[in-house]
């Protein structure tokens, strides 16, 4: 196996080499010597970029940090006053993405999250790296009308995350859903948070409705 890409830097061939492995074998292939051999370098070289596990291990969360912002498309999330339906929209893609080009990707963070449950060092990194999503999925949230994001960002990312782990490593592997049928499910957890009544989201001047 030899993940090299003309014109990424060696600790992102290092890190990306890790990520590849960490997905193929889990968390014991991952080795500075598998690295080397995975990347295409010369013996020694993941020492000289990453000296200790711990430091290989912050160097593949952060590459995962960059490769999934790739994925989400975080740049492309849209402008809160573009409406529910455009946020449905963005976040289904984004899903979807990510279950299906992208599972390799997506199992190398399971095993990532895992370590980081073993060693708070890790767990802090993890979730420092991860926090540009969370932060900018709750400001767009709060711009829909949200009196609770953090709330309401947890549900959002729990209900992704679930479903990515179902149909990545779970039972649903075997079948992962189509765009339209995760549009169809973040619609249904939309529709109950943008519902009129009792439900925050539906302060002064954001009565978006969810098509039906």
């Amino acid at each position: 196996m030899s993940v090299r890409t003309t014109g990424s830097s060696r600790a992102d061939l290092v890190a990306d080499a890790a990520l590849s492995l960490l997905a193929e074998r889990g968390m014991r292939g991952l080795t500075h010597r598998a690295v080397d051999e995975a990347a295409g370098l010369p013996q020694g070289s993941t020492s000289n970029v990453a000296r200790t596990r711990q430091a290989l291990l912050e160097l593949a969360v952060r590459r995962l940090a960059d490769r999934e912002a790739r994925v989400l498309a975080l740049h492309e999330m849209p402008d809160p006053r573009a409406g529910a339906d455009a946020l449905l929209d963005a976040l289904a893609l984004a899903t979807h993405r990510a279950l299906t080009g992208h599972r390799a990707l997506t199992l190398a963070r399971y095993e990532l999250a895992l370590e980081a449950t073993r060693r708070p060092e890790l767990r802090a990194f993890f979730d420092a790296t991860g926090a540009r999503f969370r932060d900018l999925l709750a400001a767009l949230v709060t711009g829909l009308g949200s009196t609770d994001p953090d709330r309401h960002t947890l549900s959002l990312i729990a209900w992704a995350d679930g479903l990515m782990f179902s149909c990545v490593a779970g039972s649903f592997s075997a079948a992962p859903p189509s765009l339209e049928e995760v549009r169809a499910g973040l619609r249904e957890l939309l529709a109950g948070m943008l519902r009129d009544g009792e439900n925050p989201w539906c302060g002064t001047g954001h009565r978006e409705r969810m098509r039906p």
